[in-house]
């Protein structure tokens, strides 16, 4: 059985320096913290805030790639739990393939399948092992930060490579988060 969830929000992980991406099950109240790098965290934020980037990310490629074959993401699934470890996998469906799963780290599956807007499915034992209850004192260890630093690095980077409009619309989002 697998249960529905959708990305709530990315926070910083201190203890491993890294930052962890919430999914909160669908039609529950518990809550999957998957632990990504820091390139994987921004490029989900961005894909969250439905923002361009000039040449096309590592993950809008995976896209394009099973668009010009005509293939279509049906659905990401993380899978299992092994050792501290999530797996998950890609399953593709097109006229010049047949369905079939694709290994992924989860972290990748989750920032493809945000651009593509494809449903994010967890086991119902992973969810069993790993999920936690959303009761108030949710996630020990995990500080929230609802992506400013990685919006920050970004509108660095932005402004460093002469991209104003998209440092404007970076800058109007960081302005945003820290006045809400």
């Amino acid at each position: 059985m697998m249960i529905p969830v959708q990305v709530e929000k990315i926070t910083y992980h201190p203890p491993s320096r890294s930052y962890a991406v919430i999914l909160k099950e669908i039609d529950g109240d518990r809550k999957l913290p998957v632990i990504v790098g820091t390139f994987e965290a921004q490029s989900i934020a961005l894909a969250m805030e439905y923002m361009d980037t000039p040449r096309p990310l590592t993950h809008d490629l995976i896209g394009n790639i099973l668009k010009d074959i005509d293939a279509k993401l049906k659905a990401v699934k993380i899978t299992e739990l092994k050792d501290g470890i999530f797996y998950a996998s890609l399953e593709l469906k097109g006229k010049t393939i047949k369905d079939t799963a694709v290994d992924s780290r989860p972290s990748d599956a989750l920032a493809v399948a945000l651009r593509l807007e494809a449903p994010i499915l967890v086991g119902l034992e992973v969810m069993n092992e790993a999920a936690i209850l959303d009761d108030g004192d949710e996630m020990d260890g995990i500080q929230e930060e609802p992506g400013l630093d990685l919006l920050e690095e970004q509108l660095d980077k932005a402004i460093e490579e002469e991209e104003y409009e998209r440092a404007a619309r970076l800058r109007d989002k960081i302005k945003d988060i820290q006045t809400s």
